[in-house]
């Protein structure tokens, strides 16, 4: 049982740090797998590090949506563009899956903007700042996903090593 636990939890670390570039619960997963580690013989986290990590996981999940709204309103965009921008994301992962989710949010919150009757430069703007907001949001959900996977490294380690 431990072996397994073992597996699925750096499966769950390693899907879930694709899963912060990828339309994916990244973070979630992530922290999933370290949960599994920690039920397993060959982790255990103190339990404030399993809380502290679990309430960033869910501001972080929280904030995913909301960063790239922030983005795009930031440079002017309006819903349409937002929209655009969330659609484009899951288009662009189903035909270029890792460079399409980049394309797509700038794209669609082009198409977007320029749908809902805005003029060029007005719609490039706000497709900029919707782009700014994903950027910053893959960069937040990395940055946990590479913290999560950090502490399960220095804690199986000396049990594997």
């Amino acid at each position: 049982m431990d072996i397994l636990l073992l597996i699925l939890g750096f499966a769950g670390l390693l899907i879930g740090l694709a899963g912060a570039v990828l339309p994916l619960p990244g973070p979630p997963l992530s922290y999933a797998g370290l949960l599994c580690l920690h039920f397993s013989r060959y982790a255990d986290f103190s339990l404030p590090v399993l809380v502290g990590l679990g309430v960033i996981t869910a501001v972080v999940a929280v904030l995913d949506y909301y960063v790239p709204i922030w983005g795009t309103k930031r440079f002017g965009g309006t819903k349409a563009g937002t929209w655009g921008a969330m659609i484009g994301v899951v288009v662009g992962f189903l035909f270029i899956p890792v460079i399409g989710v980049f394309v797509g949010a700038f794209l669609g919150a082009l198409v977007g903007e320029l749908l809902g009757g805005a003029n060029i430069n007005y719609a490039l703007k706000a497709a900029f700042g919707s782009f700014v907001g994903f950027l910053a949001g893959i960069v937040m959900k990395v940055i946990l996903c590479l913290v999560m996977l950090g502490y399960a490294i220095y804690a199986v380690w000396p049990q594997i090593g």
